[in-house]
């Protein structure tokens, strides 16, 4: 079983940047693809970024060239590094990390979320 912790979201401008933190636990996920994904109110929730075990990543439209995923074997944990945020990055951020074995069993975690606002 694996848990997983966000941390990092809070309230800022327009124009600035937020780290956030997804920190694994109970089992190692450095062979899991890991993403971020969020949620705006009445809206489904979406994939921002994500990266595979291979360091391999794919970025939405919307956040490209604003913002980057990246992990920490190590300290089996990913991160989001936000910047040039607007209104419409507002949203409920999760992670999730995912991992299928060749037999097609399929593990899934999700985070219990971090609430970001950019509002002047």
């Amino acid at each position: 079983q694996v848990q997983l912790v966000e941390s990092g979201g809070g309230l800022v401008q327009p124009g600035g940047s937020l780290r956030l933190s997804c920190a694994a636990s109970g089992h190692s996920v450095s062979n899991y693809a890991l993403g971020w994904y969020r949620q705006a109110p009445g809206k489904e929730r979406k994939l921002v970024a994500r990266i595979t075990s291979d360091g391999n990543t794919n970025y939405a439209d919307s956040v490209k060239g604003r913002f980057t995923i990246s992990r920490d074997n190590a300290k089996n944990t990913m991160y989001l590094q936000m910047n040039s945020l607007k209104p419409e990055d507002t949203a409920v951020y999760y992670c999730k990390a995912d991992l299928t074995l060749t037999d097609a069993t399929t593990y899934t975690y999700w985070g219990q979320g971090t609430q970001v606002t950019v509002s002047s």
